[in-house]
């Protein structure tokens, strides 16, 4: 049975219904309601979204508003989080609904594009998400690490406050494509305590200049003691090496070190073996709001000046569903409405092409876009680029 054309979208208007997302929340996804009471503040009430039916509350989610970096330029992104449909409206078209005006919202506001973790990709397909970057968990045993450079000091910092590691952040994450420009419940999450646990932090290098810096944890599990790295940023060799050295100073206790990087890791360019493995990896997906506006504000090769062609499909947006001419010089685009439509393809795929998670010719080999042999040339000297990748989870 179809419902949504009875749901009505909004925000969340009283306690009632703050209190009511919370418990429905907290039954999507497994935690307590103290937890869900922490998560409100963290985000802000004004940040949720509701879909009801009468006074019901039916299902919501949360927007993080932040930025995303894409060839050395942060665009306006809005994440979008726990997503929850309350279990006997599910497969009734409230998840679609709600997702579909929160992207309405979202467009008329003028926000470029969007970026989610999904539960289920089905769901965000429908409404023009698609594969846009991978978030990896590493691990490596303390002992196989190796490592023994303590040219540059390390400082403890206490209390922990994200602002002492802002700027070394930024000046790693702009290099990366899809790295955050973090709202700060994302900072929020990386320098409080989770649970009982304590978190440690530490500059490396001059405490007038430092280098980098590390923010990390320790927990047990069948294998033993953990070393956690929440976070980090190394601008030099010298740090990303003494970042080695502390992980191996852990190893008569921890057993394991665990961290979240990239697919390709440049960080276990300095380890002695191929001794670190992936234990685990995730796709995220980015939805493309405002074509123009999201190709404009993103950043490309210095030395490439040329014109792509784009048809671009999308059956949510009108605005998007049309030939736009990237004109591109200097590092910068500019988009005009026309052009002869030679690179053929929809929303989506210009999501994973936007990133430079596949290269043109991989999105053309499974039927994802439609181009002649020079629209493939000058999309592949555009979207050249690091495998889009992002620490965080939200």
């Amino acid at each position: 049975m179809v419902i949504s054309a009875q749901l009505d979208y909004g925000c969340i208007s009283n306690a009632d219904e703050a209190e009511q997302l919370g418990e429905l929340l907290t039954q999507c996804f497994g935690t307590s309601l103290n937890n869900w009471q922490v998560y409100l503040n963290r985000i802000g009430q004004d940040n949720f979204r509701l879909i009801r039916q009468g006074e019901k509350i039916v299902g919501g989610l949360a927007i993080y508003t932040m930025g995303q970096w894409y060839g050395g330029q942060s665009i306006p992104m809005a994440g979008i989080a726990a997503v929850g449909i309350a279990p006997e409206y599910r497969g009734t078209g409230a998840a679609y609904k709600l997702m579909q005006c929160t992207l309405q919202e979202l467009h008329q506001q003028g926000v470029p594009i969007s970026t989610l973790y999904a539960a289920t990709q089905v769901l965000y397909r429908k409404v023009g998400y698609e594969q846009a970057g991978i978030r990896c968990r590493w691990q490596i045993p303390t002992q196989r690490i190796q490592k023994r450079d303590r040219t540059l000091p390390m400082f403890r910092v206490k209390p922990v406050r994200d602002e002492v590691f802002q700027d070394l952040y930024s000046q790693q994450a702009q290099t990366a494509n899809g790295n955050l420009n973090r709202n700060p419940a994302i900072w929020q999450n990386l320098v409080e305590a989770p649970n009982d646990q304590s978190v440690y932090a530490y500059l490396i290098g001059a405490e007038s200049q430092p280098e980098g810096y590390v923010i990390c944890t320790q927990s047990s599990n069948a294998e033993g003691l953990l070393l956690n790295i929440k976070d980090w940023a190394f601008l030099t060799p010298a740090a990303a090496r003494r970042f080695w050295t502390f992980c191996s100073d852990h190893r008569s206790q921890v057993r394991q070190v665990r961290w979240y990087s990239s697919l390709i890791d440049n960080l276990t360019l300095l380890l002695p073996e191929q001794t670190a493995q992936i234990r685990d990896q995730e796709r995220w997906m980015l939805r493309i709001l405002d074509v123009p506006k999201a190709l404009e504000k993103r950043g490309y090769p210095l030395e490439i000046e040329t014109e792509l062609h784009l048809q671009v499909q999308d059956e949510l947006f009108a605005a998007n569903n049309r030939n736009f001419i990237l004109s591109v010089s200097q590092g910068r685009g500019k988009v005009t409405p026309g052009g002869t439509g030679e690179f053929r393809l929809h929303v989506r795929a210009l999501a994973s092409l936007f990133t430079s998670l596949f290269t043109p010719e991989q999105l053309q080999q499974m039927g994802y876009l439609d181009s002649t042999a020079a629209g493939l040339s000058r999309a592949n000297s555009l979207f050249s680029g690091s495998l889009p990748w992002m620490p965080d989870f939200f």
